[in-house]
């Protein structure tokens, strides 16, 4: 089968297309056929760590697909199946999922759509709801809301009653953000939108911070916090890993500050949130009330222009890898 492989000598990365054996599924884990698969920023970025310098590495890591096989304790699903879900080697004609991590696809969604969830939704669940404690009528500010992360941020947190603001380089992109609820659009790269934020919260602040950006905007994110705000880090596309903290800030408004990584996380510790995603996010998205942005699919063939079309922040929304036509 083919497979998309990423060498980095911690400097550079060379990523090619490799011909590979079929995976075989262990125990919990269901191989399936991908029909596209979605790209995320971080897994190509050297300095998340991701990527051991030197070692050659499948990459992608979300997936929507055709089960064709299942191993022994599988009990949740069977061949046929429409699935999602994250799993490593998703850029490939076949990857693996393990059934924590496994979801059946919502009938309302097409394989596109379905491909630029499982990583980026859960991720976004971790943030607003596991960790964040999204209430309904809070606000929620998100650094460069016009990315992938930052787009399904905007569609969750109005979906669970919250208002929105979020700042991006592109007015007009923030304007096509509009038809998904954005309450207050701020064009701007740069770390100077307290007093925008605190115009549009009447002073108060804001209830919960996504800073997709980095340390570039993390002293001003702490400024524009209400009382008992609550900041999550989820990605330095700047590059900029280390900021000023106010420390007076920090102790006097009761502020929580948290990571959003799956880098150190066990394999238990990155599915415990599933049972309540089902539960919570789904029935939102089969009912319509989330649906993805996709801004283009791209053929198999084409993952280095996609990649190129993300790394210079042309998208709106979810950049996606379309499966192989071939059946093998």
């Amino acid at each position: 089968m083919k497979s998309y492989w990423m060498q980095s000598d911690g400097v550079n990365a060379d990523i090619n297309l490799r011909e590979v054996e079929r995976p075989v599924p262990s125990s919990d884990q269901l191989l399936i056929r991908v029909k596209a698969a979605g790209l995320n920023r971080g897994e190509f970025i050297l300095s998340h760590g991701l990527h051991k310098a030197g070692a050659a590495k499948q990459i992608g890591m979300e997936a929507a697909g055709e089960v064709v096989s299942c191993g022994p304790s599988v009990t949740g699903f069977k061949p046929g199946d429409r699935v999602m879900g994250r799993c490593p080697g998703a850029f490939a004609e076949y990857a693996l999922m393990s059934e924590p991590e496994t979801m059946m696809m919502p009938s309302s969604l097409d394989w596109n759509q379905a491909a630029g969830i499982p990583l980026t939704s859960l991720v976004v669940f971790d943030m607003l709801v596991v960790q964040g404690q999204l209430k309904p009528g809070e606000w929620v500010f998100i650094t460069g809301v016009t990315s992938g992360v930052g787009v399904s941020a905007l569609s969750m947190a109005k979906a669970l009653g919250a208002k929105v603001i979020g700042t991006s380089g592109s007015q007009e992109k923030l304007d096509q953000l509009n038809a998904l609820g954005l309450d207050v659009g701020i064009c701007t790269r740069a770390p100077n939108f307290y007093d925008a934020v605190m115009k549009a919260t009447a002073g108060k602040g804001v209830d919960l911070v996504v800073n997709t950006v980095g340390g570039s905007v993390f002293a001003e994110c702490i400024r524009a916090m209400a009382f008992e705000g609550r900041l999550a880090t989820v990605g330095y596309v700047d590059g900029v890993l280390k900021a000023e903290m106010d420390i007076e800030a920090l102790h006097a408004k009761r502020l929580k500050l948290f990571g959003v990584s799956n880098k150190l996380r066990t394999a238990e510790q990155r599915s415990a949130a599933m049972p309540d995603f089902k539960k919570q996010i789904l029935p939102l998205i089969e009912s319509g009330k989330i649906v993805p942005l996709i801004y283009r699919t791209l053929s198999f063939d084409k993952l280095l222009e996609a990649k190129l079309m993300m790394d210079t922040n042309q998208h709106l929304g979810k950049i996606i890898l379309a499966g192989t036509q071939e059946e093998n």
